[in-house]
């Protein structure tokens, strides 16, 4: 049900499509100049410092994406580059930081404090039931998390650019009473809205040419983020042919349905880790910091990695 109902739908931005063909396999370039236009509304997967999609990040910024309106559950590393490089305008997130490397990000904590980047904030439970309400196709999930927090009284966005911009909901949040009465103990909700994006990019260890993807580990919001959007590109360290991938498919949590492009990309997370594959890279992660807290760019260097086919 939730291809048809991406396939009929309309989020106000792209076209939602529904690709049916079995081989989705292409370049990074490719894929991004594609699904990517400046301006998008796009969510990378991932957390803090595990399975970012730094591969696909490192494209963009490459490309000279600008304008962009990111979505990130708890995200570090990619965040902060997108960030540092000027390719977004807008961010909603619960966390921006890779733990003890940075508790905060470092661009991006100096874009808010720029006021470069407008940033509204969630709880991390609240940001995964907004990708969940985008993917069950519905406009809100309710909650009783973040009642008597500042969470519910400061935006990020004005009512002003809200009116103005049909992609933002009217309200960031709205609390109600609870329709049931005192049901379930509850007499008041908060209504999360529903987040529905362009483009999601992931980093996965396993996907078929047909789209189809593993996750091995922990799979963060990754798979609510896949389901909500109109487009999904995919990255991974493997790339397998359908048949093997389905041989097991209980151990498959993304259908090649909603996916709009594959991209063979050996080490796509890193500095980042990748369960089973490799750990996050802590020499790289601790230069990182210095660099950025002297210069307004990115760091020197940079992971330089053939990501193609």
């Amino acid at each position: 049900m939730l291809a048809i109902d991406r396939l009929h739908s309309n989020q106000g931005g792209m076209a939602p499509t529904m690709d049916t063909s079995t081989e989705k396999v292409m370049d990074l370039h490719a894929a991004v100049s594609r699904f990517v236009p400046d301006g998008a509304h796009l969510s990378i997967g991932g957390f803090t410092c595990n399975r970012n999609p730094m591969a696909a990040v490192y494209e963009l910024i490459r490309q000279k994406k600008t304008g962009l309106h990111l979505y990130a559950h708890s995200n570090g590393q990619g965040v902060d580059e997108l960030v540092g490089s000027g390719c977004v305008a807008r961010i909603e997130i619960a966390y921006a930081g890779t733990g003890r490397f940075a508790p905060t990000c470092i661009r991006f904590r100096k874009a808010v404090e720029s006021r470069a980047v407008a940033v509204e904030d969630y709880s991390n439970y609240q940001m995964t039931l907004r990708f969940l309400a985008g993917a069950m196709g519905v406009p809100f999930m309710p909650t009783r998390s973040a009642l008597g927090t500042d969470i519910i009284r400061r935006w990020g966005f004005s009512e002003q650019e809200r009116r103005s911009d049909p992609r933002l909901p009217d309200e960031k949040l709205v609390v109600m009473d609870n329709p049931f009465g005192a049901w379930a103990e509850t007499e008041r909700v908060v209504l999360v809205p529903a987040i529905r994006p362009d483009v999601t990019l992931l980093h996965v260890q396993k996907a078929g040419r047909d789209g189809t993807a593993r996750i091995e580990g922990l799979t963060f919001a990754d798979v609510e983020q896949a389901k909500a959007a109109s487009h999904v590109i995919v990255t991974c360290e493997e790339l397998m042919d359908a048949g093997e991938l389905r041989s097991q498919p209980h151990l498959n949590q993304i259908p090649g349905i909603i996916v709009d492009a594959v991209v063979h990309a050996p080490h796509g997370a890193y500095p980042t880790a990748c369960y089973r594959y490799y750990d996050y890279d802590p020499a790289f992660l601790n230069d990182y910091l210095p660099v950025l807290r002297l210069r307004p760019g990115l760091p020197e260097r940079l992971p330089h990695r053939s990501h193609g086919r």
